[in-house]
């Protein structure tokens, strides 16, 4: 499963490729990009995968390099 979401407050570069390789190194996650330019992230996981748990733990990754950045869900 892919979904494709907005990122609020993403204001540094360097902390989104950071983001983005420790989202991707999470359990069940296949796959996560993260552009900087547009502010989203699509993220591949599993299908087994409780995609809202990930979600939660990738929220928390975003939080600690920049603590205003959010998913829009």
């Amino acid at each position: 499963m892919r979904k494709t979401f907005e990122l609020e407050n993403l204001e540094c570069a360097n902390c989104a490729a950071k983001m983005e390789r420790d989202i991707a190194a999470l359990d069940d996650v296949k796959k996560c990009t993260i552009t900087f330019m547009t502010s989203r992230m699509s993220i591949s996981v599993e299908d087994h995968a409780d995609f809202d748990e990930i979600l939660n733990k990738a929220q928390a990754i975003m939080k600690s390099y920049e603590k205003d950045c959010t998913i829009v869900r």
